[in-house]
């Protein structure tokens, strides 16, 4: 609300300082804009299915801490204190990893951001250049956006660009698909790649398997410290055990040479 106060009162300030000089304001609607281009939509559907895999995965891990959680509530009557806070500590490592994914997934610079970044910018940019380049020859002052938060109480479709936006979009996929299409026979005729367009393939493959490879290796390096904090409880459960055991045979022993001792004292009596 207070955006649309604020934009409300940036053209009527315009619009009195400009008293003598007609405005020209034009607008358009970049979610019809969007959705008229299918690579657009491919690209949220992309997203989507990838978004929707990664919460699926993170909330079947979270059933599971909850049943571990259950089982722990259910069986602390039978189990030691130090086993209890084994589990504990194995439920509290689970839930950890669950709350990394989630950040490594859905955080700021997370997968999803990455992956809008490669699939959806791209098409975005394209409209926003033909958005600029139609207002700059048709001399718009202002050009605004039907499908956002601003309320538009009247609209005129002799000032609706959108059309004329989604035109110059298809337009410019044509040359752009003819250009492709010269530069793949150019290509087979010289059989030769062109080098930066190469470089930025190679950019981008690299970038992505270096975030695959971070989160590989953030998931190695859990996995090692999950293993070893059982293999150092285990450890000590076994040295605990020893040294029980020690005492036990300690204990036992003692008792034989006292009862030893007594009986060579009646003896001797």
């Amino acid at each position: 609300m207070t955006k649309k106060i604020f934009l409300f009162a940036f053209l009527i300030l315009s619009f009195s300082s400009n008293a003598q000089k007609a405005q020209k304001i034009g607008y358009v609607d970049l979610e019809y804009i969007l959705e008229n281009i299918p690579e657009y939509m491919e690209a949220q559907t992309t997203i989507n299915a990838r978004a929707i895999g990664w919460q699926n995965d993170l909330e079947k891990q979270q059933k599971d801490i909850e049943a571990l959680k259950d089982n722990l509530n259910n069986e602390k009557a039978l189990l030691t204190k130090a086993l209890i806070e084994e589990k504990e500590e194995d439920i509290q490592i689970k839930e950890l990893d669950v709350k990394n994914q989630q950040i490594a997934h859905f955080g700021t610079n997370g997968d999803l951001f990455f992956l809008r970044q490669q699939l959806v910018k791209p098409v975005q940019d394209i409209v926003y250049n033909a958005i600029q380049d139609i207002a700059t020859k048709r001399k718009f002052d202002f050009v605004m956006d039907k499908s956002s938060a601003l309320l538009m109480l009247y609209t005129n479709k002799e000032y609706d660009i959108s059309e004329l936006v989604l035109n110059s979009v298809t337009r410019s996929k044509k040359v752009e698909e003819v250009r492709e299409k010269q530069n793949q026979k150019s290509i087979k005729s010289e059989n030769n790649l062109n080098d930066e367009a190469k470089l930025n393939v190679d950019n981008r493959a690299e970038a992505l398997q270096e975030k695959i490879d971070e989160q590989e290796a953030k998931k190695e390096a859990l996995k090692k410290r999950i293993e070893d904090q059982k293999a150092e409880k285990l450890r000590q459960r076994e040295e605990q055990k020893k040294a029980i055991e020690e005492k036990r045979q300690q204990r036992i022993k003692e008792i034989e040479e006292a009862k030893k001792a007594q009986q060579e004292k009646k003896e001797n009596n």
